[in-house]
């Protein structure tokens, strides 16, 4: 399947505004700090929205749509759609990212269906037009529903040419391969509960990579097969199996680069199509939403179809998503049932809403098992884990924390200053010993206790203890700093940046991971 096939629209990206060009737009946005910084190659479109504000002094302190005289070829409508300052102290990428999504809106709202997006460089942000480019598609994404179910609206553009001094093809190329990405793990993690059911993320991921030369994928549903690798997956998957359209999947997934290898990723994804919270039910009205659980296996597809567009060399990644509905019926698992984990771990349930470290817990026991036999390797979990992330850093930030092997690397800042490059930010956590010591177990029944009683946003480090739990039910306490055989591990939890509800993903973290693992930032 060719990228273009998995964008909203035909992306070009081009140096110059030649005749060419201007004939095949409608209309352009113009996102910068001020006219001062537009190039004066541009002077048309400087001159005209100039002299629009001067008869309009809201011009430059928000979007603006601006007539044109037609003598100005090509550029008879122009959106103006300003950063805003860009040095302050908490000034960064995303100014230029929110102007263009906000300017592509008003574009679309004005019946632009082809815009030229301009970005004005500015000192400080060399990735600018990126950020901008990803920020405009954001906005023009068009939920899966909506493209299957009502072709007529299928697309809000047709085409989107994006101005850049200097462009190049690996440009279009990163910006394609990161918004194909991104647009792939929209589709899952958007989707319905039953649209997105794991039977039918198998069947999409199959469809995305059918043909793919560079992507090996394999999907498990044998329920024997499930129960006998992941046995805590499965405790999960033990009341939804009972209907065939909501049966778990583990979907891998696997990209080996060109030349010689020198780091192996290893992503485990919570694919949870819908979380009623099992036997611990979701009351109160908290339920809605819980379709938007599978964000994190969404992102790990997203990203290897980043990764079957850009094919870095050297880089081998290894990807799960756990694939499975946390459903409510006479075969849930309970709070109090002791489960042996793949690793061996006696793990007592405490909560069956905390079903997302359990899905993806055999999993990251099987990566570890795997990375002991790789080059360089660093294993991650991603997921919407707990509403505990949201509270403590906001709605827009992904959390990363690292093991002792991946702070020594410096590997979670390395990811924050990656993801401020490019307009998906991070927060970083750390994993201390209060989070061992809570899911240590409390009686000799059992090695570690799965969850306490309370939701996460009630509970005390209640985004940081999970990790804990993922590493001490994976048999990763084995292979820390102490270890003779040491493996990175970073926890991601996507909870607030995944997106809002109503609303559509972000995708989140792909961008940020792209600029860290294959563009160098």
């Amino acid at each position: 399947m060719e990228a273009d096939k998995l964008l909203p629209c035909g992306v070009n990206v081009t140096s110059t505004i030649s005749p060419t060009v201007t004939d095949n737009i409608d209309g352009c946005i113009l996102v910068a700090k001020d006219l001062d910084l537009v190039p004066a190659d541009l002077k048309e479109i400087r001159d005209a929205v100039s002299r629009h504000q001067k008869l309009d002094a809201s011009v430059g302190k928000g979007v603006s749509f601006i007539p044109v005289d037609s003598a100005v070829s090509g550029y008879r409508r122009v959106v103006f759609s300003p950063t805003g300052p860009i040095n302050r102290d908490y000034d960064d990428h995303r100014n230029f990212a929110d102007a263009a999504g906000a300017g592509i809106k008003r574009a679309i709202a004005a019946g632009m269906t082809r815009p030229l997006l301009i970005v004005c460089p500015s000192p400080g942000y060399p990735n600018s037009v990126l950020a901008a480019a990803l920020g405009a598609l954001q906005a023009a994404y068009v939920p899966l529903e909506i493209r299957e179910d009502v072709p007529e609206k299928g697309n809000k553009l047709s085409s989107l040419t994006i101005f850049s001094d200097g462009a190049s093809s690996e440009l279009k190329k990163i910006i394609g391969g990161i918004e194909s990405g991104r647009l792939v793990a929209r589709d899952i993690g958007g989707s319905d509960p039953e649209r997105m059911a794991a039977p039918n993320v198998a069947r999409y991921v199959e469809n995305v990579f059918a043909g793919s030369s560079s992507v090996k994928l394999e999907v498990i549903s044998d329920d024997a097969a499930l129960m006998e690798c992941y046995p805590l997956f499965s405790a999960v998957n033990r009341c939804a199996k009972l209907v065939d359209r909501h049966r778990g999947r583990v979907i891998k997934l696997e990209y080996v680069g060109s030349g010689e290898i020198t780091k192996t990723l290893m992503l485990v994804g919570k694919g949870v199509t819908y979380d009623t919270g099992g036997a611990d039910i979701k009351a109160g009205g908290v339920m809605a939403g819980m379709h938007r659980d599978k964000c994190g296996a969404a992102a790990v597809a997203g990203f290897f179809r980043t990764l079957d567009i850009i094919k870095p060399a050297g880089l081998k990644v290894i990807g799960t998503m756990a694939m499975v509905r946390n459903s409510v019926g006479v075969e849930s698992y309970v709070a109090d049932e002791i489960i042996t984990s793949r690793a061996g771990a006696r793990i007592r349930i405490g909560n069956t809403d905390a079903e997302g470290r359990m899905a993806m817990g055999d999993c990251l026991c099987e990566m570890k098992e795997k990375a002991l036999k790789e080059i360089n390797p660093h294993l991650m979990t991603i997921a919407t884990l707990t509403g505990h992330a949201i509270r403590a850093m906001g709605p827009d930030y992904s959390i990363i924390m690292d093991n002792g092997p991946a702070k020594k690397t410096d590997h979670a800042r390395n990811m924050q200053r990656a993801g401020d490059l490019i307009a998906d930010p991070f927060e970083i956590s750390t994993i201390r010993r209060e989070d061992y010591a809570f899911h240590k177990g409390k009686s000799e029944y059992e090695d570690v206790l799965q969850a306490n009683n309370k939701p996460s946003t009630l509970t005390p480090r209640g985004h940081q203890s999970p990790a804990a739990f993922l590493i001490m039910a994976s048999g990763l306490d084995k292979h820390g700093q102490d270890s003779s055989s040491p493996l990175a591990y970073s926890h991601i939890d996507i909870a607030g940046s995944s997106g809002p509800f109503p609303g559509v993903p972000t995708g989140a973290p792909i961008a940020a991971m792209t600029a860290l693992y294959m563009m160098g930032f």
